[in-house]
This record gives structure tokens, sequence and C-alpha cells, in this order.
């Protein structure tokens, strides 16, 4: 059986859904397959996002926002959508989930770390519900 494939999209795939790629890599390891990508990706990675991943200990620095496409999502065995609307495609059969976040673009850091801290909590739940 292959391993589970995730893909977490957002608008700007600077924030939110790299950090949420980030800590799912950092807890799975290699047991699941990681995706980010954004409706409108942005330059470059949210420099405040990278601060507070750094400061647990996870490098956001070598990551790039990326286009999602549609054989991205098609290849996702689970899409977690965090604001992209209706530039999210919907597959038959794949497993959804929309996550309310507060968007870190030109947030302080406190704010940022606020919401690295419940991406933190969301992934490790996803974790649990993914088959081995």
């Amino acid at each position: 059986m292959s391993k589970p494939s995730v893909l977490f999209v957002c608008v700007h795939n600077a924030g939110r859904s790299q950090m949420a790629a980030a800590w799912l890599r950092h807890l799975a390891g290699d047991r699941v397959e990681v995706r980010s990508a954004g409706s409108e990706p942005a330059e470059k990675i949210n420099p405040v996002a990278v601060a507070a991943m750094r400061e647990v200990g996870i490098d956001l620095t070598d990551q790039v926002p990326a286009r999602l496409t549609w054989d991205t999502a098609e290849a996702s065995d689970v899409i977690i959508t965090m604001g992209c609307g209706d530039a999210c495609p919907v597959f038959p059969g794949k497993r959804y989930e929309d996550w309310k976040l507060t968007d870190p673009a030109g947030q302080p850091i406190d704010v940022v770390r606020t919401v690295r801290d419940e991406i933190h909590q969301r992934v490790a739940t996803l974790l649990t519900t993914l088959p081995a």
C-alpha cells in the first residue's frame, strides 16, 4: 500500500500552508507524502512565518511558494484548504477539510506564533487519522 498524501492549500502558499506542510513533514517523517500550494502564490515565504517556525526548530528557508495545479490536487488523498475559496478544485472521493485560520500575512510575530501553534495541533490530530 502506498503512503497517504496530503495537500495543504492557501491563497499565497507563503504562510499557513507552508507551516502546515512543515509540521506534517516534521511529525510524520517519510510516512506521509506532503504537498503545499497556493491559488495565487507569493514570490517568497512570509519572513515572519519563517521566524516563527525557526523558533520551534523547523527551517522554511528552502521552501518556495508553488501554484496549485489540477494534477497536484488530483494526486492527493487529503486536501486541507485554508482560505483559497473557489480556486480549490473538488474531486469526488477525496477527503477535504477546511481549516479556518488567521492569515499570517502582515501580522506581528505574536499573532503568527498563535497561528503556528494552532496549525501544529491540527496537524498532530490529522496525523492520527491517516492510514498507517
